[in-house]
């Protein structure tokens, strides 16, 4: 099961988070999500857990607890919608004045 783990400390590491649900079951990987031109934290990550059950687990004991000093929002992640025929956009262009 793939987990969504918001309001992440910004110092946070892989290895502090696989500590944290490592205690509730085998962690498959871990993914910090990182700001692509600062290298910074942006606050949020995912973590995969082999079995269904420990994952559920780690999302019923780590939701709403304390961690680095702020409160974690962990759920089941979604799957990723599919960007490419969002529909409408376009934009830029040239404008002739």
């Amino acid at each position: 099961m793939n987990i969504y783990v918001g309001n992440l400390p910004y110092n946070v590491t892989d290895d502090e988070l696989r500590e944290a649900f490592g205690s509730y079951g085998e962690v498959v990987s871990i993914n910090v999500i990182k700001d692509k031109f600062s290298g910074e934290s942006r606050g949020f990550g995912f973590v995969e857990m082999s079995n269904d059950d420990e994952a559920q687990s780690a999302i019923d004991g780590l939701n709403g607890s304390e961690f680095g000093g702020r409160n974690l929002k962990v759920n089941q992640a979604r799957p990723r919608e599919d960007r490419s025929n969002r529909g409408g956009g376009g934009g830029g262009g040239r404008r002739s004045w």
